[in-house]
Parts: C-alpha cells; structure tokens; sequence
C-alpha cells in the first residue's frame, strides 16, 4: 500500500465520521436537550455546519491530492468519486447553507414555519456525501 492510498482510505473514514457525528448525531439531538429552544438549536447549528464545512473543505483538498498523487496507480473509479464529493460538498455548503442561514437570519425558523424543502435537500446532500465517503474509503481498501 502507498503512503497516498493509506491518506486516502484514512481521511475517507475520518471525514466520515465527521459527518455521521455531526450531521446525523448531534444536528437531531441537539433539539431534544432541555432548554433548548429553536433559536438556540438554529443559532449553534449554524455554527457547527460552519465550522463542519470548512474542516470539509480541508478534506476535500487533501483528497484530490492524494487521490492525483498515486500517478499512474491512480483510480479513475476514485478520481470521479473524488470530483462528485467536492461536487456535493459545494452545493451544501456554497449554496444551499447560505440559502438557510438566510432564511434564519430573517427570522423565518421552524418555530414560525414548517421546514423548508431546502432542509431536506441538504439532508439528501449529506447522505449521498456518507455514500461517496464510503465508497472512495472502500475502493481504496480493495486496492490496498
């Protein structure tokens, strides 16, 4: 195993973990913690995503990386996979968070209004990401 392949297959799972931790862990439980209201949910939600997105970012970087660096041991599975990831990660975190932080900012929270469909789209974002984390971490343990 290359020292690219092990960076890859490592920050996949990593980054992982980030997501199942955040997205799927704390995002819901959160609400369901005495005192909390709405506002307060929304308001660290929003840093939380803020901060998870730019770690992402981070992560996303070192993965084109080390995914171009194997040369001509390159997967061309796991480039593609690698272009979708940023893909999604930029429509969460360039497009539709800003549209949500918006909606907050201007007071219109799921205590005033049901949520909305661009909530469930994230949603839809993250789990397509769990997908490809999975998947570019997986390819690389079978080409270890």
């Amino acid at each position: 195993m290359t020292p690219a392949l092990a960076m890859q297959i490592a920050i996949s799972f990593v980054w992982l973990g980030l997501v199942l931790g955040i997205s799927f862990l704390e995002a819901p439980i959160k609400f369901r913690a005495p005192g909390v209201t709405v506002e307060i949910g929304v308001g660290i939600g929003r840093l939380v995503f803020r901060t998870l997105n730019a770690i992402e970012g981070v992560l996303a970087i070192a993965v084109i990386i080390v995914v171009a660096v194997q040369g001509a041991a390159m997967s061309p599975l796991a480039l593609g996979l690698a272009i979708a990831l940023i893909i999604v990660l930029a429509a969460g975190a360039l497009v539709l968070r800003p549209l949500m932080d918006r909606r907050v900012r201007d007071g219109r929270t799921a205590d005033r209004m049901p949520r909305h469909s661009m909530h469930f789209f994230y949603v839809a974002l993250e789990v397509v990401k769990v997908a490809l984390l999975v998947w570019i971490g997986v390819l690389g343990l079978t080409l270890a």
